[in-house]
């Protein structure tokens, strides 16, 4: 399972060292905890966390490896500020920065190329649910931001529905259900056609403290992608122990 923090544009720095004191304080083992954070906290929370278990990553990385690119930041430089993964192709880049998959693809294969891992994200508009196209737009999105040649043990998979982010929305069980077990039939196969059932599907849209048990308990469900409910440290505490709970039932 794993338990991943989106905390986007928040918070204040001052609020942000808290929160890492309120997280660190405890551990979720066997749970793998991960936080994406604004690029300037990578360093002097990573300088905080010293050797704890959770990992830190980046919000995003620029396709090339360096260049005239002023206000981007590249895979290179996340890793030497203390990142060990990167969150690429969530729905808000996709939208509000016109990102397409192809272009997800890219900047993959730099973090790739550069010691990073990846969680890719995916996900469909309201407007392609309710035209049925919920999960042609989700597949197309995995088969082109996805590299081939991507290692399945570097990878990961955020499935989110956009309009469920930030809502306060969540697809039913059932919704979630399908379309984890579509992703999961796509992902990359292995030399021997084996399916690569060790890449994680993680939900993310609205997770929280309440609904957190229910939908870890899905199949093909391997943890969650977590937004505001992940800026307070007792709910994303919560969060985690629904996770480990669910560990130990397996």
């Amino acid at each position: 399972m794993i338990v991943a923090a989106n905390w986007k544009m928040n918070p204040s720095f001052d609020a942000a060292g808290r929160l890492v004191a309120g997280l660190d304080a405890c551990s979720f083992q066997p749970v793998k905890r991960i936080l994406f954070l604004p690029h300037p906290y990578l360093v002097p929370l990573s300088v905080r966390l010293g050797q704890s278990e959770i990992r830190l990553g980046g919000q995003d990385c620029h396709q090339d490896a360096a260049g005239a690119h002023t206000g981007d930041v590249s895979a290179a430089m996340l890793r030497d500020c203390g990142a060990s993964i990167v969150l690429l192709g969530h729905s808000e880049r996709r939208a509000n920065h016109g990102e397409t998959s192809e272009l997800v693809a890219a900047k993959a294969r730099q973090a790739l190329a550069h010691g990073l891992d990846v969680m890719i994200c995916l996900g469909e508009t309201l407007g392609e649910r309710e035209a049925g196209k919920a999960e042609q737009v989700v597949i197309d999105q995995l088969r082109i931001s996805v590299p081939d040649d991507t290692p399945h043990d570097r990878l990961m998979i955020a499935y989110e529905p956009v309009w469920a982010i930030g809502t306060g929305e969540v697809a039913s069980l059932d919704d979630i259900v399908a379309m984890h077990n579509a992703i999961a039939s796509e992902l990359p196969k292995s030399q021997e056609g084996v399916a690569a059932a060790k890449v994680p599907v993680v939900y993310g849209g609205s997770v929280n403290a309440e609904n957190a048990a229910a939908i870890f308990a899905l199949d093909n469900v391997y943890g969650g992608l977590v937004g505001g409910a992940s800026l307070d440290a007792e709910a994303f505490g919560s969060i985690c122990d629904s996770a480990r709970t669910q560990m130990s039932k397996s």
